[in-house]
């Protein structure tokens, strides 16, 4: 096979690109008859250019951040970045510390472990799902997703978590060009290049988790899902370790279940 995929063919019009997503923005707020969206920011490239898009879409006064950090795991610089965008783009925000919340469920759940990392870090993701969601039915908002088409398609959220969202602007973006996107919109370069972490518990990134580089990932899954490349061929055309296709397509089929509604059982219709 003749064919090379590489990272450069993942990049995109950018500008066009913007007014395709501002669009999605504004149609979905319009046609849900709500007033604006809430975003959780978390320092990162994914929340941070989501909440650009949304800004840019809205107007800031439809905007609302929200910053949640669990104190005890969270890094102060990511509280930092997300205060100072939030306020470069001039929109209302709170900084929430969940950990009494996260503590009260330690406290009051019998099955509590120290021991369950992931567990526990799931929790703590559901627990910000439950607060953007109680400031959406306050104000007459939709909960603005930040997740991006590489953890989308290989699983990498937390189910009623940072899933549970009204809708997702960046979905359609691997990581990559998420970070490509974020260099266009004039982010600040250390968000734009920060090691992609959900915080779900002390020193956790992204990468160390899955083993896998996000350039790598995303080259398997624009090989496989853009270009329908046969995953044999892949390692060829992208120069990426057979293990690691191997690895995203595992991931991804066992993840199909995040994707869908819960299966519902069929029942014989009444003669």
């Amino acid at each position: 096979m003749s064919v090379r995929v590489t990272i450069d063919d993942l990049r995109l019009d950018w500008s066009s690109v913007v007014k395709v997503l501002e669009s999605f923005i504004s149609n979905c707020v319009a046609e849900s008859g709500v007033k604006g969206v809430v975003v959780g920011l978390s320092g990162g490239v994914d929340s941070s250019v989501t909440v650009t898009l949304c800004v840019r879409a809205l107007g800031s006064s439809r905007v609302y951040g929200l910053i949640m950090p669990d104190t005890t795991v969270t890094p102060e610089v990511d509280v930092r970045d997300a205060i100072d965008l939030a306020r470069k783009l001039n929109i209302r925000y709170d900084v929430i510390d969940i950990h009494p919340i996260y503590s009260s469920y330690a406290k009051h759940v019998p099955a509590y472990s120290d021991e369950v990392v992931v567990a526990n870090g799931n929790l703590r993701a559901r627990i910000r799902m439950t607060i953007l969601y109680y400031y959406a039915n306050k104000f007459n908002y939709l909960v603005a997703g930040t997740g991006d088409r590489s953890e989308i398609l290989i699983g990498y959220f937390t189910k009623y978590g940072d899933g549970g969202v009204d809708i997702l602007p960046i979905g359609c973006l691997y990581k990559t060009q998420v970070r490509m996107l974020g260099e266009y919109l004039g982010l600040p370069k250390h968000i734009v290049y920060k090691p992609s972490s959900p915080r779900l518990w002390t020193g956790h990134e992204a990468e160390k988790e899955l083993g896998m580089r996000y350039e790598d990932i995303d080259l398997v899954l624009y090989s496989i899902f853009d270009l329908n490349i046969p995953p044999d061929d892949v390692p060829k055309v992208t120069g990426v370790d057979k293990s690691v296709v191997k690895r995203v397509l595992e991931m991804y089929e066992r993840s199909k279940h995040k994707r869908s509604l819960p299966p519902i059982p069929k029942i014989p219709r009444r003669k």
